[in-house]
């Protein structure tokens, strides 16, 4: 997916949060929970989405090439009223999508990988908004799936980019070869990944041996690999206990 195919999708997915969570405040008090975010409220989700995203157009508007100084960054005080509040969030938003459009992909920036770049941020911002998007929908009703070509590059990025960085991160246990394969049933793609000592290690090709074998849609991959479906959600072959296992070496944050 390309950096101009991103920028439309994440509006898109910023719309759909703002609908879950005017829906949600809807309905009145007391706020609903967000059950697949233990402790948090759409209250919590709001806030965290908004100030994500004014930290990362403070990162982009000002170039930043090395990490800002939280004590220096000055947000706007953030509303208690929960429609002033959803109206926050959509101006962040908005002020995001169109900032990151001007800047296209290749900007240097600041970013917690080695690759440092506008388009790095986009691609990050765009998934996670369509996780919370998940999120602040379940809180009310039955969540839509994830858009499947935003889920396939989510369960790429989560393998490639964010199971290395959480490993780090946490300071996982190294891997002692255990091997995964991720099989989407609604296109072509599989992943096959191998555990290696501190190595986090793709395989080519959908048909080398792997101790278990999850298939599902791209959504409900994606959504497993952030912690929001079960494995009862998956269709697995193999060692089913080590889709739990999947979740101390790539611990969540």
């Amino acid at each position: 997916m390309d950096h101009i195919d991103r920028v439309p999708l994440l509006r898109t997915e910023a719309a759909a949060f703002e609908k879950a969570v005017r829906r949600a405040y809807d309905r009145g008090d007391p706020v609903p929970p967000v059950p697949s975010c233990p402790d948090w409220t759409v209250t919590d989700l709001v806030r965290h989405l908004g100030g994500v995203h004014r930290y990362l157009v403070h990162v982009l508007r000002e170039r930043l090439t090395t990490p800002p100084d939280p004590s220096g960054l000055t947000l706007p005080e953030i509303p208690d009223d929960p429609d002033a509040l959803t109206d926050w969030f959509a101006r962040g938003a908005r002020e995001l999508a169109q900032l990151l459009h001007e800047l296209g992909p290749d900007t240097p920036v600041w970013t917690w990988s080695d690759e440092r770049t506008s388009g790095f941020w986009l691609r990050m911002q765009l998934i996670e908004l369509a996780v919370h998007r998940w999120d602040a929908e379940s809180a009310t009703a039955t969540p839509g799936p994830l858009d499947p070509d935003v889920a396939t590059d989510a369960v790429t990025q989560t393998i490639e980019v964010m199971a290395p960085a959480r490993r780090a991160w946490r300071q996982a246990p190294p891997g002692t070869g255990e091997t995964y394969r991720f099989r989407r049933t609604d296109g072509p793609q599989s992943w096959t990944v191998v555990f290696s000592g501190d190595d986090v290690r793709t395989v080519p090709g959908p048909t080398s041996p792997a101790d278990v074998e999850a298939a599902g849609t791209a959504s409900d991959l994606a959504l497993f690999l952030w912690g929001r479906v079960p494995p009862a959600a998956l269709h697995v072959k193999g060692d089913t206990g080590l889709l739990t296992h999947w979740f101390t070496l790539v611990p969540p944050v």
